[in-house]
């Protein structure tokens, strides 16, 4: 059985932490991007948003069915972005890393892939996890290149999945990295980030 609690996972580039209430004002500054919500779910344009976005994802905390973080890029302590786990299966010992979002200004950096390094590391080596999913729009290229690139395998799609604000009716790409697989997605990892 899985035991998620809240955890900070400190990186070089960026700072993992708990989502709180005393991160709204950077989740709306970080989030004032159309081009962050294209494929989401989540839209934050006022800072009523933000507010929302926080207190929504603090009550799925409190009922134990995610875990979110605020994403602090360590240089100047400014909030970059969010993400968390989510469709926490405790029995299973399983979950997803999932509604992450990063402004434009670190994309295509090593912020991304330390994220995902932290959180995949706390998942398989500190919790337990023996596997680990993550999904994206399918039209969402970008993404499905950078959760091979870090070692997810592709395991097909969820058609009509989910309704997005505009209505539009999206089909889901499935990639999971299971617990056998983790040493190997480490070194990659680790490459990537470090040149080891």
């Amino acid at each position: 059985m899985l035991s998620i609690t809240p955890v900070t996972l400190q990186g070089k580039l960026v700072r993992l932490e708990p989502l709180r209430e005393r991160h709204t004002q950077g989740i709306w500054e970080a989030g004032q991007f159309e081009e962050i919500w294209t494929y989401m779910k989540d839209r934050i344009v006022r800072l009523d948003d933000a507010r929302q976005f926080v207190e929504q994802a603090l009550e799925h905390e409190e009922k134990g069915t995610e875990l979110p973080f605020a994403i602090v890029r360590e240089q100047d302590g400014k909030v970059i972005g969010s993400t968390r786990f989510l469709n926490i299966s405790r029995q299973d010992r399983g979950l997803e890393i999932g509604s992450t979002w990063l402004t434009p200004s670190v994309w295509k950096t090593l912020v991304n892939t330390e994220c995902k390094w932290l959180l995949l590391r706390h998942c398989f080596e500190e919790l337990g996890c023996i596997r680990v999913q993550l999904k994206t729009d399918s039209r969402n290229e970008n993404s499905q290149r950078a959760i091979a690139r870090i070692g997810g395998t592709r395991e097909g799609v969820l058609r009509n999945h989910m309704v997005l604000p505009n209505g539009y009716i999206r089909d889901s790409v499935y990639f999971s990295i299971v617990d056998r697989e983790w040493p190997s997605v480490d070194a990659k990892l680790q490459m990537l980030l470090f040149g080891e």
